[in-house]
């Protein structure tokens, strides 16, 4: 399993009650669909650090990286470089 499909899977699990991968697309935004609030970007950085082994510190907390599969897709790569 890729690392996308790691991040599609788990926000699909944790967020949208569904295994069905076509109920987002790797572009969507989590916020603007209501998927993530606070909390759940909490739940999200948690997976991370344990799942990938990456720290995510505070100044990361932004849309930019954690907005949607693509996005911590990106995040994710730029974190292990």
């Amino acid at each position: 399993m890729t690392d996308t499909q790691k991040i599609r899977s788990f926000i699909l699990d944790t967020f949208l009650f569904t295994d069905d991968p076509s109920a987002l697309a790797d572009d969507e935004s989590f916020l603007d669909r209501g998927i993530i609030d606070s909390t759940g970007v909490l739940e999200l950085v948690m997976f991370l650090e344990e799942e990938f082994g990456v720290f995510v510190d505070d100044a990361d907390l932004t849309p930019e990286s954690l907005d949607s599969v693509s996005s911590v897709g990106a995040f994710l790569a730029r974190k292990r470089a």
